[in-house]
């Protein structure tokens, strides 16, 4: 797997979801402005102090949760009631 340096984590930024080095700018913006059918030229025009690495990292980021499984310890649900994918 690549090396994902550009996703951030942190608590008090954004609500904690990942961002793109530190910035306000979610992986999930990123995302879902391509599975709108945004080009990444678009996207980088649209966000000027975004580089094109940053798109690719925050797909490769998505990719790699929607891969991920939960394992829970015990027979509980998750305090939303939801099955993870």
């Amino acid at each position: 797997m690549q090396t994902l340096d550009r996703i951030t984590f942190e608590p008090d930024k954004m609500g904690g979801k990942p961002c793109i080095r530190g910035m306000r700018v979610t992986v999930g913006t990123v995302v879902g402005l391509v599975a709108a059918g945004h080009s990444v030229a678009e996207i980088l025009d649209e966000y000027p102090y975004l580089e094109h690495e940053d798109v690719m990292q925050s797909l490769a980021y998505a990719a790699w949760r929607a891969e991920e499984v939960e394992f829970f310890l015990d027979d509980r649900m998750p305090m939303n009631n939801e099955i993870p994918a």
